[in-house]
């Protein structure tokens, strides 16, 4: 069953269809940065995907899903476990961002 909002008091709020327009709108302008860190994670390689804006929380998991790994949201970043640069790239590609490699 579908859950359908009929009234908020959210000043905020917009309906479903709307937001997802609103989304797509920004895809093509957005660039996501990836990189490479294992400073502070007892050597473990994480990769970082910055610089995106929207409804990173769904992103998140087709990335993670895409990638065959874990991953989290902190701080409006990405973090995907393992190197996964090139794989994220592609998949953000295909989705209509632009991606940039930064680091080292």
């Amino acid at each position: 069953m579908e859950n359908k909002i009929v009234y908020s008091t959210d000043p905020d709020w917009k309906p479903a269809a709307r937001q997802e327009k609103q989304d797509s709108a920004k895809v093509g302008k957005q660039t996501a940065y990836l990189r490479l860190e294992r400073k502070g994670r007892g050597g473990k390689a994480v990769t970082v995907v910055a610089g995106l804006k929207g409804n990173l929380k769904s992103l998140q998991k087709e990335l993670q899903k895409h990638c065959g790994t874990g991953g989290s949201l902190k701080n409006g970043q990405i973090e995907l476990q393992g190197d996964h640069r090139k794989k994220a790239a592609d998949f953000l590609l295909q989705k209509g961002f632009k991606s940039k490699m930064s680091g080292g």
